[in-house]
């Protein structure tokens, strides 16, 4: 007896199917489950806005830092170093070094160098500005994207709306405390600072104010731990958080949470240099603009690694800890509206979605029967199969579903028959044209092959495109849509086929064609 590979293709996709969607149908927590969406399950809907402006202001103070650095390691004096959100001023006091300085600062790219008698102003071309823009809100997309995935969210949405927009989705955000510990995690700057203490003036600190401090290349920073405290730091950092590698959740000797950080090669070389020639000074550690210790530098600190602590619980610090591995924002960004999604529209959602589903699948069912006989059994079987297809992949894709993507089930259901129907129409024309039965099933499938191929085709790049370029709610209308296509191909094309060879002795002997193919004429 010749195998019926066709057949067997089939029964394997059919456990399969039910296999791996019976977790999500069942609800049960073993296996792999479809993951709902906002607008399924409720969850939190924020839009945000990116204070692009800032990232140009930060820029300009580490193009600062870096030629303060350069003119150290040159053994050149300059002096008023100071950087604002327009541009980088200086003094070159010995314009015998003009000549190296000039060449450093030719490499700077996106600015604008304007020198006179020893006084040096640097801008950013607007090219240059609008590009750092632009840069920093992709660049907030990323990071919050990064942020979230690691705080264990699944599929949060987070997209750009407009010029300088962030739209996020987080679904099964429920309490009042998770949204909160969110919300603190996507817009934490976590900007890390190692800065200079300036010793000569710390003294005088909780008696000057801001406007002196930046008199003196200054500027006062608040201690986390003590608000009352205040520091005196140099306002150009010694390095920032860019050159940061990792940061890890550790506990120190009294089993508190701290902070563990590694910096890149390039910081590590900086941070060497730094506390070799700063023994007996104190080093502060700032992030987000607020001093989380300031140590006694006692000897050369090499290997590039620090520690950050805090009165932290553990959550606090894991929180820190994403953070900062996630990089630090370019800008920083603020909440322009906030809405929850109770969890009782997404049932109303669903209900009505299945609804339409069943009603949809029933009328598909009726439709077929009538119309096809037997042959409209098999498509529905077939159409069953393929819905728990569905169900399986976006289980173990990790997919979410969303209204969108239940619209695209429900539209799916009557794609999946239409090539069964394509496949049915030629095997009733091969029959009204006198062939045999199993020559007319043979023919049927070969013609209905490119049409439904090229059928399927054009709409998996639509739905390509849908994914590529939409939002949330599309790119599930896309996923959904897409995979039961290519179920389809399984399963209308291949299984139904493996079907009529499993009963093709049967239909050949009573050539009962009314109830196989619900033909009204009787074949020639």
């Amino acid at each position: 007896m010749k195998l019926n590979f066709r057949l067997v293709l089939l029964i394997a996709a059919t456990v399969f199917g039910i296999l791996f969607s019976l977790p999500s149908l069942t609800q049960s927590d073993r296996g792999a489950k479809v993951t709902l969406g906002l607008d399924l399950q409720g969850g939190l809907h924020m839009l945000l806005g990116v204070k692009t402006e800032e990232a140009v202001t930060s820029q300009l103070k580490s193009t600062a830092s870096g030629i303060a650095r350069f003119a150290e390691s040159n053994d050149m004096i300059i002096d008023g170093l100071n950087a604002d959100e327009s541009a980088v001023t200086f003094e070159l006091l010995d314009e015998d070094d003009a000549t190296v300085l000039d060449g450093y600062l030719k490499k700077i790219e996106g600015t604008v160098v304007k020198a006179s008698a020893g006084s040096y102003t640097l801008t950013m071309t607007p090219a240059a500005v609008e590009k750092l823009k632009v840069q920093a809100v992709d660049q907030a997309i990323e990071t919050i994207r990064n942020r979230l995935d690691q705080f264990g969210l699944a599929e949060p949405t987070v997209a750009k709306q407009g010029v300088d927009k962030i739209l996020v989705e987080l679904p099964g955000i429920k309490t009042q405390e998770e949204e909160q510990r969110a919300r603190e995690l996507i817009s934490r700057a976590a900007k890390l600072e190692l800065m200079a203490i300036d010793e000569d003036r710390a003294a005088r600190v909780s008696d000057m104010s801001e406007e002196e401090a930046v008199g003196f290349g200054d500027k006062i920073l608040l201690d986390a731990l003590v608000p009352q405290m205040k520091h005196l730091v140099r306002e150009l950092p010694i390095l920032d958080g860019t050159m940061l590698t990792d940061a890890q959740v550790g506990y120190d000797q009294n089993n508190n949470p701290v902070i563990n950080f590694t910096l890149n090669s390039e910081g590590a070389q900086i941070f060497g240099d730094f506390t070799s020639k700063s023994v007996g000074k104190r080093l502060a550690i700032v992030l987000d603009g607020k001093v989380y210790s300031a140590p006694v530098i006692n000897e050369r600190i090499g290997g590039g690694s620090g520690q950050i602590s805090g009165n932290y619980t553990t959550a606090e610090a894991n929180d820190l800890a994403i953070a900062l591995r996630s990089g630090a924002l370019l800008a920083p960004i603020y909440m322009m509206e906030k809405r929850s999604v109770g969890p009782s529209l997404g049932a109303d959602s669903i209900r009505a979605s299945l609804l339409a589903l069943v009603s949809g699948f029933g009328l598909v069912i009726l439709f077929m029967m009538f119309y096809y006989g037997l042959a409209g059994v098999i498509a529905n079987l077939a159409v069953v199969i393929n819905l728990f297809i569905i169900l399986a992949m976006m289980s173990l894709l990790g997919a979410t579903l969303t209204l969108p993507g239940m619209a695209g089930i429900v539209l799916h259901i009557g794609l999946a028959v239409d090539a069964n129907i394509i496949i049915n129409e030629r095997i009733r024309e091969g029959l009204r044209a006198g062939v045999s039965t199993r020559r007319a099933i043979e023919e049927g499938y070969a013609k209905a092959m490119r049409a439904i191929l090229d059928s399927n085709v054009t709409q998996l790049l639509a739905c390509t495109i849908l994914y590529v370029y939409g939002t949330g709610a599309i790119k599930g209308f896309a996923v959904a849509l897409s995979i039961g296509l290519l179920a389809s191909m399984l399963t209308a094309i291949v299984g139904s086929h493996g079907i009529y060879e499993l009963f093709m002795n049967r239909i050949e002997k009573n050539k009962n064609y009314a109830l196989w193919f619900g033909m009204t004429r009787k074949a020639k």
